[in-house]
């Protein structure tokens, strides 16, 4: 159904990717901060729905590019296994700032907080960037794409959920932890280092 070697490299790959600090994380953080645990769960219903979304579309959309083109999907993994460098070049070099906004209001009504995660992940262009050089390659053509999608699409949404979760109920101990030292440097420094491995097994296989 799916290469065993391929999922044991994109399960801690996708891992680092969610929980490192970004837009969804930092939300998730903040709302279980200011509105509390049980209220944020409809905010990452919605950023769930929304990853799930852009990673179905970029699949699909760039499965029937692999199919009908393999001359152009190879191009694609080097392009892809550039831009993954790229990202963990990039997450060697930050500094690791977070800033958070602890001011949200406490009275968000349910649909705000869905609508508010739905949006964040779809309108995020580094995740549309990022999952269609991320799980094409993963994707292969001697199997059917829908099985392969289906367990993919499973590792995503219970990692991100985990990670919103952890982010949530962290609240000001994770915000103090991350802002102490060196904590988030290395962090970022990690998951870059993944990133660029990936992306050389990806451009290489």
């Amino acid at each position: 159904m799916i290469d065993v070697a391929a999922l044991a490299v994109f399960i801690p790959t996708f891992f680092f990717v969610s929980i490192t600090p970004g837009m969804c994380m930092t939300l998730a953080m903040t709302l279980g901060m200011s509105i509390g645990v049980r209220r944020t769960l409809w905010m990452m219903i919605g950023e769930l729905l929304g990853v799930a979304t852009v990673a179905i579309a970029a699949v699909l959309g760039v499965a029937s590019v692999m199919l009908n083109y393999p001359d152009a999907f190879a191009i694609l993994k080097w392009v892809g296994g550039a831009y993954l460098i790229y990202i963990g070049v990039n997450m060697w070099r930050a500094k690791g700032k977070m800033s958070v906004d602890t001011s949200k209001p406490s009275d968000v009504s349910r649909k705000s907080l869905f609508t508010q995660g739905f949006v964040t992940a779809i309108a995020n262009p580094k995740g549309w960037a990022f999952m269609i050089s991320l799980l094409p390659p993963f994707i292969s053509v001697e199997h059917a794409v829908a099985p392969q999608l289906l367990v993919l699409l499973g590792v995503i949404m219970i990692t991100e959920f985990l990670s919103m979760l952890a982010y949530a109920t962290g609240g000001k101990s994770l915000r103090l932890f991350l802002s102490r030292g060196d904590n988030i440097k290395w962090m970022n420094r990690i998951a870059g280092s993944l990133m660029v491995a990936v992306g050389v097994w990806l451009a290489l296989d």
